[in-house]
């Protein structure tokens, strides 16, 4: 089985906990992606930014995406996943967390993302499927 280094997409970029939403939400469409780990002045992950949170968690409630930290959403400790973790890991840990990206770990730092679509390109489609009809429910 592939580990979490094997199959991750290495050299994420981070929204800075200090950042506004505005500022995140940029960085957002400029790299085309739908997430970005959220990390502090010390480098550490301190959570998961997704459109979605934008959207429900500040535009939909009448908030100023330019007076809104990242910060401020970031909520709790991150799911995250080892580096040389193997791949049942991350199915296991994206299936009893319900999400669709891993920020890899290794030691205190983080090195990259297991996405539901990395996951997808590097297993054999029946633990795939079975993932995706968990997320699902």
């Amino acid at each position: 089985m592939p580990t979490a280094r094997q199959i991750m997409t290495a050299g994420v970029t981070c929204a800075q906990e200090n950042e506004t939403l505005m500022d995140a939400a940029r960085k957002m469409a400029e790299l085309d992606v739908g997430s970005l780990p959220i990390c502090g002045d010390d480098n550490r992950l301190k959570g998961m930014l997704t459109d979605r949170d934008i959207v429900v968690k500040v535009l939909a409630a009448g908030n100023d995406p330019t007076s809104v930290t990242v910060a401020q959403l970031a909520q709790g400790k991150p799911v995250t996943i080892g580096a040389d973790d193997d791949a049942t890991e991350i199915l296991a840990t994206m299936a009893k967390h319900k999400v669709r990206r891993l920020p890899v770990i290794d030691g205190h730092d983080l090195v990259g993302i297991v996405a539901l679509a990395d996951v997808a390109r590097a297993l054999p489609d029946r633990p795939v499927g079975d993932l995706l009809d968990t997320l699902s429910e």
